[in-house]
């Protein structure tokens, strides 16, 4: 007979939701807010599977990148098996896969952007951030990657760099752009 202090009663209606009692899921990555989160997003869903991407998005904004020791905590925080979380986040370039430097350019590559220039914008970054595309700098300020895609093409060559667009752009507005993030460190 087990003891009723360390059974864990699912909440009526949501059996894959552990109970406001229950014991906590011991992480070494995830601090107690994310795990409070992860658990609090899943109360939303009916299905398990559901929370999946907002496990994976409570995760990456804490951490800033994913991996599979990431993915174990979320597999015993969500009770998804860690393949189908490493499944998921592998599908959305949104999910980097380890470290990347403070300010991310994504330089779109598309047949837009690619007639407009994309390609010499791509080289002129990597001279000036003398890095190659999927590297970081060596101060952690900026990492350099493609994207097939930034529904821009009416403003090519354009990329994103964290969450904000900056469209036509010269080496003059890339210069400009860059200076003013290395100055704010």
């Amino acid at each position: 007979m087990s003891d009723n202090k360390t059974q864990t009663q699912p909440i009526p209606g949501l059996p894959h939701v552990k109970s406001p009692g229950a014991p906590q899921v011991k992480t070494r990555i995830l601090n107690a807010e994310s795990v409070a989160e992860i658990q609090k997003k899943m109360a939303r869903y009916p299905v398990r599977k559901s929370a999946v991407l907002p496990a994976l998005t409570v995760a990456y904004r804490q951490v800033g990148y994913l991996n599979d020791e990431i993915y174990a905590e979320l597999a015993a925080i969500t009770e998804i098996p860690k393949l189908q979380l490493a499944e998921a986040a592998t599908f959305y370039t949104m999910f980097p896969k380890k470290p990347r430097g403070k300010h991310l350019i994504m330089v779109c590559d598309n047949i837009s952007c690619a007639l407009c220039g994309a390609d010499n914008l791509l080289r002129y970054l990597e001279q000036k951030l003398e890095i190659k595309v999927g590297e970081t700098t060596k101060d952690n300020l900026f990492t350099l990657q493609i994207a097939e895609c930034l529904a821009g093409c009416s403003a090519a060559p354009m990329m994103q760099v964290n969450h904000e667009y900056h469209e036509n752009l010269t080496r003059e507005k890339v210069d400009a752009l860059i200076d003013g993030w290395r100055k704010e460190g």
